[in-house]
């Protein structure tokens, strides 16, 4: 284990941005011109870092094909992200909401009132990891790289045997080398120094929209650049699933609606049957085969 940074050694998210020392001197629309500029340097910012972010995703596709999970731990924005993405997950992609689970420092009563002492709870964080198995993966997000809570949940997460990842806005960190992955993005200073909810907290929702859309991707919850996965569940999520097998398809939007009461309202059934001119149970079939993979249920059934 690495000794602890001193609390007075300032991550770069800390320090003084040279460019926005008169900031309060602007007028409003300089002011947005200077927020936008710093905006603009953190795309290339995490461009740099995707291969890190690549072997964060292998990890995670590693998971979930042999049924374990992948677990977000964070304080503040970073934890209120974290909720965001895997919450999405479930109606964008249809997983199940065991699969990304996601953990907010002082829980949801956190997620309005913010809790700032919390993140400097280590005991607490590992408390929240005490439910990882081996196999599993955990995410600690933290723009300075060593918030406490989550520091305690990648420790306590390595003890039980899990993969360990951690995105930060700060490249040195020191517990970047206690994880397998540390997906540090140099940002740089904010804005308003220290406001990590900026271009840190931007930062951050880019990896992670990058890092569940590629895992997602990768376990077969799409067919092309399409949501097959989406659940009809209301009026206008059935006009989403005609609508994606039109697209898919080329057929008729009336033969796709046809498919799709037949399948149930399953997009991929309907799909898997109209692509490869199988009945409905051939279709479920060859999907439970592959796992839900429309292209290799498509082989399958073909």
């Amino acid at each position: 284990m690495l000794p602890e940074t001193p609390f007075w050694v300032i991550a770069p998210t800390e320090e003084r941005n040279a460019t926005t020392v008169d900031i309060d001197l602007a007028g409003t629309l300089d002011m947005l011109c200077l927020i936008n500029d710093e905006d603009a340097k953190v795309a290339p910012a995490v461009r740099a870092v995707l291969p890190d972010l690549a072997a964060a995703v292998d990890l995670a596709v590693a998971a979930l094909c042999v049924g374990r999970r992948v677990h977000y731990f964070g304080a503040g924005t970073s934890g209120r992200l974290a909720l965001m993405d895997a919450a999405e997950l479930v109606p964008t992609f249809g997983t199940d909401s065991d699969q990304v689970v996601a953990h907010h420092a002082g829980g949801t009563d956190a997620v309005r009132a913010p809790v700032e002492n919390i993140e400097d709870d280590e005991p607490a964080g590992a408390a929240e990891a005490a439910v990882l198995q081996a196999g599993d993966v955990a995410v600690g997000l933290a723009a300075s790289g060593r918030t406490p809570y989550v520091v305690g949940a990648l420790r306590e997460a390595r003890v039980r045997g899990a993969r360990t990842v951690m995105m930060s806005a700060n490249p040195q960190a020191s517990f970047g080398a206690e994880v397998d992955v540390h997906v540090g993005v140099a940002t740089g200073a904010e804005v308003i120094a220290g406001s990590t909810r900026m271009k840190a907290g931007t930062a951050q929702k880019m990896l992670l929209n990058a890092f569940s859309t590629a895992l997602m991707v990768r376990t077969g919850h799409t067919y092309s650049n399409l949501m097959v996965a989406v659940g009809a569940r209301n009026a206008k999520l059935r006009g989403r699933v005609v609508r994606i097998l039109v697209e898919a398809t080329g057929l008729d939007p009336q033969v796709c609606a046809e498919a799709a009461a037949r399948a149930g309202g399953d997009c991929r059934i309907a799909l898997v049957s109209l692509l490869a001119a199988v009945p409905v149970d051939a279709a479920r079939h060859a999907l439970a085969e592959a796992g839900g993979a429309v292209r290799q249920a498509l082989a399958i059934a073909g």
